[in-house]
């Protein structure tokens, strides 16, 4: 009897975890400005969105986003959606992803989540962390680690869901 109650327990509290995880999260971010804004306000309405959270030490994080770099222009002209990242690097690396961002050529907006504020609230422990946020908002879609093509997974992903 006790087995069966910890299993409904248990079931219960990790469904309320991932519908935790399905409305954004207040928490500030700064853009590579330094203008602190509030992570939710950062979609455009009526758009999905891809957001990669990465890191300046992490080999596979870069080569995810250069690799959707890219395609990107590609994917954008069969749906239209936008693409985010956001830097998990402390605060001190700071100006490291800048110059990085900058010198990649990146022209979609970059973010800094100096103090790992956000990656708290998200809940997640590694990078690449990269999850889809639909037109209303809301996370419908996230995954951990990159693997050399996981890159069109996801835009398929997006492609269906823009499709329902």
């Amino acid at each position: 009897m006790k087995k069966i109650i910890y299993t409904l327990l248990f079931a219960l509290s990790f469904s309320g975890a991932i519908a935790q995880n399905t409305s954004l999260p207040t928490t500030k971010v700064r853009d590579l400005n330094g203008k602190q804004v509030s992570f939710n306000e950062i979609f455009e309405k009526g758009k999905y969105t891809l957001v990669s959270f990465w890191a300046t030490w992490c080999i596979p994080c870069k080569q995810e986003i250069k690799n959707i770099k890219t395609k990107l222009p590609e994917w954008t002209q069969q749906v239209n959606f936008n693409y985010v990242t956001i830097s998990i690097d402390d605060a001190r690396a700071t100006a490291m992803v800048k110059t990085y961002a900058k010198s990649q050529g990146w022209t979609f907006p970059t973010y800094v989540d100096p103090n790992s504020d956000l990656k708290r609230s998200l809940n997640f422990q590694n990078v690449p962390y990269t999850i889809i946020v639909d037109p209303n908002g809301n996370i419908v879609y996230q995954h951990t680690g990159y693997e050399e093509g996981a890159e069109n997974e996801l835009f398929e992903k997006i492609l269906a869901m823009s499709k329902q």
